[in-house]
């Protein structure tokens, strides 16, 4: 876990969603840890009709809101201005607050999160930061959510549309892949699981 900044009195908590596994666990960690999340923010591309990361439509994310029972605010960026456009929308609405983001151990993005964070007074929670990629997958299973893969690197088609539970931990093993997909072997789209009202249709 990573956090920097007195919370205390954390103010507004928003998580940085991107749809899929990693920022569910997150953001079911910090509403254990702060007894809230206030929103979810997700960053779309300048189209504003799929996520920058995981490429999933809108819809979807909205959805994901509405079953977990949040706020759900977006910024809409193209690579160049992507940076500039997730700095203003939190110093628009999260200027003192919290933001809970779901990274592991990659430092460059870790320090990027603070940089931007900390030109606008946001502190950071990193709740699996520095957790073991294994017993991430494990528990994200064991607590009950349920997710797919959605897209994967070129070379990994056969995980395309893999649920996330024993067998496909077996099979990233196989696959020799990071097991968490860090390098960007796949992502994936959260549907059901703790602090879900509605299972999603996907």
């Amino acid at each position: 876990m990573f956090y920097n900044g007195d919370f205390e009195t954390p103010g507004i908590v928003f998580s940085s969603w991107s749809g899929g596994k990693d920022s569910a666990l997150a953001f079911y960690k910090a509403k254990q840890y702060f007894r809230r999340v206030d929103y979810i923010f997700t960053m779309f591309d300048e189209t504003c009709k799929r996520t920058r990361s995981h490429g999933l439509k809108k819809q979807i994310i909205e959805t994901q809101a509405k079953s977990m029972g949040v706020k759900f605010l977006c910024g809409c960026a193209g690579w160049e201005n992507y940076e500039e456009v997730f700095t203003g929308v939190l110093e628009k609405h999260f200027k003192g607050g919290v933001g809970v983001f779901g990274d592991i151990d990659i430092q460059e993005h870790l320090n990027w999160v603070i940089k931007v964070c900390s030109r606008v007074d946001v502190k950071v929670f990193e709740p699996l930061w520095k957790m073991n990629r294994k017993e991430i997958i494990e528990e994200f299973i064991s607590l009950g959510f349920k997710a797919k893969v959605v897209t994967v690197k070129k070379g990994y088609e056969e995980l395309l549309g893999r649920e996330i539970d024993h067998d496909f931990i077996d099979l990233a093993s196989e696959l020799g892949i990071d097991i968490c997909g860090e390098n960007g072997e796949y992502h994936t789209i959260v549907y059901d699981g703790p602090g879900f009202k509605d299972r999603i249709d996907i």
